[in-house]
């Protein structure tokens, strides 16, 4: 199935219409997802995701939904959307613009098509069957990894090393020690950054469908690779690592696996 530019430019209006004018408000709440730690939600996720399913709905009433904060509907459709309104709540509430609205669509169970938004500075970044693209400041333009080989070259990105448990954790730290620049925080952008030539991996541990999916056609797309720690399908989320380069990835994978 092709779905074109402009339905995704329409889901990204009517998500930053709901968190655009949140972003950086004073007093706005948010509610902690879990009973131990940390994970925030706030009303502009909600409302975002509410926008953007009845956007998908409407244009397509046969297809599943899975989100982030309203779960599955449909889920054994062919064709379903997974949706993280704000992927990197975190930085969403810290004023940090390091967040983005997520939106993939998977046909019998690969992604095809997906987008990372980010509202505030404008960009969007696209991948499906034409290719990769960004959109936004400095005009239109291809995404392409860039050709990096050797980890002793590499820029990696995580969110944060202490989100790996138990012997994950010794594993990214061995990788960590052999690339030339480890960079946190930085959420779905590291991965558009890595399908923008700007970084060389991107490795993470725990990751729903939706912190994903719609990323996968982005990389790939763009000439980059990304699997599970085990080789598999990115779709199947879980432990994550993205790569510009098979070379990369296979130096990769083999210190995660130690």
């Amino acid at each position: 199935m092709r779905i074109e530019n402009e339905f995704m430019r329409r889901i990204a209006a009517v998500a930053a219409t709901e968190t655009l004018p949140r972003f950086r408000m004073a007093g706005l709440a948010s509610d902690n997802k879990y009973a131990v730690g940390f994970d925030p939600v706030t009303e502009a996720d909600r409302a975002a995701e509410l926008a953007i399913r009845k956007l998908i709905h409407d244009a397509f009433p046969d297809h599943g939904i899975v989100g982030e904060e309203f779960g599955i509907e449909n889920g054994d459709s062919r064709h379903v959307w997974v949706v993280d309104p704000i992927d990197g709540t975190r930085s969403f509430i810290s004023g940090i613009p390091l967040w983005g609205t997520l939106v993939g669509l998977l046909e019998d169970g690969k992604a095809v098509a997906g987008m990372m938004f980010q509202p505030f500075t404008g960009e969007a970044f696209l991948g499906d069957a034409d290719g990769a693209r960004y959109e936004g400041p400095g005009g239109p333009r291809a995404l392409t990894v860039r050709p990096t080989t050797a980890l002793a070259e590499a820029t990696l990105c995580t969110t944060t090393p202490a989100l790996f448990p138990g012997d994950k954790r010794a594993a990214y730290d061995r990788l960590e020690r052999e690339v030339k620049l480890p960079r946190y925080g930085t959420d779905c952008y590291a991965y558009a950054m890595l399908a923008a030539g700007t970084v060389d991996l991107v490795v993470e541990s725990g990751l729903h469908p939706y912190d994903i999916v719609a990323l996968v056609p982005i990389i790939e797309k763009a000439g980059g690779i990304v699997t599970t720690w085990d080789g598999g399908p990115a779709e199947q989320a879980g432990d994550i690592v993205a790569a510009a380069t098979p070379e990369l990835h296979r130096a990769a994978l083999a210190l995660l696996n130690g």
